[in-house]
């Protein structure tokens, strides 16, 4: 049975990642996600072609780009070319025409913007526009997500483009450049986040080196606490807990200081809801209210822990009994803590072919045309259309100015209509996968810590090598039960998937019983979630201990768990709390050296600090980061304590202390516990 459910998931996984792959690289072409098209659905900048040094998008007349059909298609309305570089100057075709014959340079410049091969100025301005052969005019633009967008300045808080507020439209128009802003509607956005994101950018070039001796120091503080606890871990944790509570009252008291200090500073007293959205998130850390919020959440955060700290004191005594069994575990296999690294790569290898993956199947297919016009009444707007026969049709009749421009790639094969299935298939494949390797790296601990509880003699009888002698267990004989387990539980992920995306696409409705139905829907699915996460975890440790397939560790599991529900509901919950704290305490601690460093608030080291834009934005990473770190050596301490609970628990049920049937805990969990001393025999255990 084992067999043939490790051969059947093996195959079943094998098969979808082969279908997803095979449909997705034949048809798929990732050039279409680096390169910008043109509107004949060529590609800007691709080698051994002929846009090969034209990298940047241009767009004919960017005015058109403020037209409906924009926000319908994504697409502007106009011709779309490939140029080796964006235009510099205002310029419009009727002078440059006019003023061909004695200045034959300004035409050499203006026609590397028209059609590729179109050389004639003599052609009537008329004809030339109606073609579409040139653009009516051009304007100073500076490239930016390889587009050329104008370049927008503001001199004296006017809106300009190369310091002037008019330019002429090459249609007989003085246009004002607010024009182009509202034309440009939304890049006005992207510029807005261009500035923020480079400014970020800089700050990351600065101050990346100082954010990895941060998330160094984070690495050090949460090995250090580790090796600690192996002596010191009752002490240490009690530490967490008060370190914790100590670093949110600073908190707190920081967050009134500011709050005072800002009192009778002029604009202190306006609310967010005043300012709006801001750029610069500065602007928010000199108001009152900021700080009150900050303030107000930080104190009902530290009342909670308090009240929790007084109400589970004697439960939390006999967790820090159980890290204590863990801190010796994991003293004795320190290689335990590098696991986490082994678990990082395989997911990192899981996402980078979900990645490639999904890369091919969104850019799968052949260049779509459609139709653009700038009249919304046009009954051929939107329709596919083929650019080559275009031109012979009756739409440019009855719809003056409409255009056959690319829109999108895609096609109307039978794989093209289900590419939404495959790719549901390549996210189901990939939270197989993730949840697989998951559950390898838990399976592993698991029975490297469970080698440690079941040795009769510490250390002599724990085997050499226990972590690898693990790991080539679960890949030798349990691959079949951590894939099974990992299927149940990404089908449940899977479906979650599917509800949040028709949440999505149901929000704009006013059926108030589709919603109400698919919130219960999305509710019962995550507790379903978390209780299989809770249940494969241990049963991924029954599988470690006894070798058995899924089912049947699972079901012992649950019901080993059930016969011991008070002791779970005791440790679980308290275990997780204090680790918790301990994460808190690495990253909070790491995040207040980090913030008195950025803000060179540290004499010794106020000439090293960089000078930021926004130092939250190396402080926000480090301690992010330092929490991340923490999570990875934590975790690891985390699942030596759930392996040896159910140990303990079996331990209880299997032998009775006497000398036929002596326990295998040690005598200081055994008698905090509750239970009777130990037999001499297994007492010096």
């Amino acid at each position: 049975t084992q067999s043939a459910s490790a051969i059947n998931c093996v195959h079943l996984t094998e098969m979808l990642k082969d279908m997803c792959i095979f449909a997705a690289w034949v048809h798929g072409d990732p050039r279409k996600v680096i390169y910008p098209t043109d509107s004949y659905g060529q590609f800007c900048g691709q080698k051994d072609t002929l846009n090969e040094n034209k990298t940047i998008l241009f767009y004919f007349n960017i005015l058109k780009c403020a037209s409906p059909v924009v926000l319908i298609n994504l697409q502007c309305p106009t011709t779309q070319l490939c140029v080796s570089k964006c235009p510099d100057r205002f310029a419009t075709y009727i002078d440059v025409q006019a003023s061909y014959r004695y200045k034959p340079d300004q035409w050499n410049y203006f026609r590397q913007f028209c059609k590729p091969g179109f050389n004639n100025p003599r052609k009537s301005v008329a004809q030339v526009l109606r073609d579409e052969d040139c653009p009516s005019m051009i304007i100073p633009s500076r490239p930016f997500l390889k587009r050329c967008f104008p370049d927008f300045s503001t001199k004296n808080g006017v809106l300009t483009v190369a310091n002037q507020t008019t330019f002429k439209d090459g249609r007989g128009k003085t246009r004002n450049v607010t024009d182009l802003r509202e034309a440009a509607n939304g890049i006005n956005n992207v510029l807005d986040a261009r500035s923020v994101g480079m400014k970020i950018f800089e700050d990351y070039a600065i101050s990346w080196y100082w954010i990895l001796i941060g998330l160094f120091i984070a690495m050090i503080v949460s090995l250090l606490f580790l090796v600690l606890l192996r002596f010191t871990a009752g002490v240490l944790f009690w530490i967490f807990i008060f370190g914790v509570i100590g670093i949110i009252g600073y908190g707190i008291w920081h967050c009134y200081w500011e709050y005072d200090h800002l009192k009778g500073i002029p604009g202190s007293d306006l609310t967010v809801y005043d300012i709006g959205f801001q750029t610069d998130f500065r602007v928010y850390l000199q108001l009152r209210q900021t700080w009150l919020a900050f303030m107000i959440m930080l104190c009902v955060v530290e009342v909670i822990i308090i009240l929790m700290l007084i109400f589970l004191r004697n439960r939390i005594r006999i967790a820090i009994a159980l890290l204590k069994e863990g801190s010796r575990a994991i003293g004795y296999i320190m290689s335990t803590l590098f696991y986490p690294i082994v678990t990082f790569i395989l997911i990192a290898i899981c996402i980078s072919y979900w990645a490639v993956t999904a890369v091919f199947l969104a850019t799968s297919g052949e260049p779509v045309y459609k139709v653009m016009a700038n009249q919304t009444l046009c009954k051929y707007a939107n329709l596919t259309c083929d650019p080559e026969t275009f031109n012979t049709t009756n739409v440019t009749k009855l719809c003056p100015g409409a255009q056959c421009t690319f829109a999108f790639y895609g096609g109307e094969s039978l794989y093209h209509k289900y590419i939404f299935i495959f790719q549901l298939a390549n996210a189901f494949v990939f939270l197989w996968l993730v949840n697989f390797a998951i559950a390898l790296g838990q399976c592993t601990l698991a029975g490297a810590f469970a080698s440690y509880y079941w040795a009769s003699r510490k250390p002599a009888d724990i085997p050499l090598w226990p972590l690898f002698s693990s790991f080539g267990r679960a890949i030798r004989y349990h691959t079949g039960s951590l894939a099974f387990g990992a299927l149940i539980l990404a089908i449940v992920q899977l479906i979650r998937v599917i509800l949040e995306y028709l949440d999505h696409k149901l929000k704009g409705t006013q059926n108030s019983f589709t919603r109400f139905l698919l919130c219960c829907l999305k509710c019962c699915f995550w507790c379903l979630e978390k209780f299989l996460k809770f249940i494969n975890r241990n049963a991924y440790i029954m599988i470690a201990i006894y070798g058995k397939n899924f089912c049947t560790s699972a079901k012992e599991a649950f019901f080993l768990l059930m016969r011991n529900v008070v002791r779970v509901a005791v440790l679980d919950k308290v275990t997780d709390f204090l680790l918790f704290l301990g994460k808190i305490l690495v990253a909070g601690g790491v995040g207040v050296l980090a913030f008195f460093f950025f803000t060179q608030r540290i004499p010794v080291f106020a000439q090293e600090a960089p000078t930021l834009n926004y130092y939250w934005v190396p402080l926000l990473t480090v301690i992010i980061g330092s929490y991340l770190v923490a999570h990875g050596f934590f975790s690891v301490y985390a699942m030596c304590v759930d392996t040896l609970f159910l140990c303990f628990c079996e331990d209880l049920e299997r032998n009775d202390g006497s000398t036929a049937k002596p326990y295998f805990m040690s005598a200081s969990l055994h008698r905090i516990l509750g239970k009777k001393e130990l037999s001499p025999k297994k007492a010096v255990g």
